[in-house]
């Protein structure tokens, strides 16, 4: 599996769960405003400062996600995407040369 479908998928979770949480938050704004515990102003600003402020650590949460499953496919020996490639060039410079030698003998 490509490595950067994981990521993808890993994304697309943090989506879901800052979307099921803006949803919950809503849902106890409206609750807290039927109880009488706050207005329905408190109750907006309150969702917004929070949505805001997990949006702005989401960033932040994406990029360590990140950093944690590379090194994770590190330790695990996974190779990085360079490294294939490097690993790819030097396969087709042995099978050239494979080649050559094979076309030499065959002179």
């Amino acid at each position: 599996m490509d490595n950067n479908n994981w990521v993808t998928q890993l994304l697309m979770l943090g989506v879901g769960t800052t979307s099921i949480v803006a949803e919950k938050l809503k849902e106890v704004g409206d609750q807290w405003v039927k109880d009488g515990k706050l207005n329905p102003d408190q109750a907006k600003g309150f969702v917004d400062d929070l949505m805001s402020q997990i949006k702005t650590e989401q960033g932040g949460f994406e990029a360590q996600m990140q950093r944690q499953l590379r090194n994770m496919l590190m330790d695990l020996g996974v190779p990085r995407q360079a490294e294939m490639d490097e690993l790819r060039g030097r396969l087709d410079r042995l099978e050239r040369q494979l080649r050559d030698l094979e076309n030499k003998l065959w002179k």
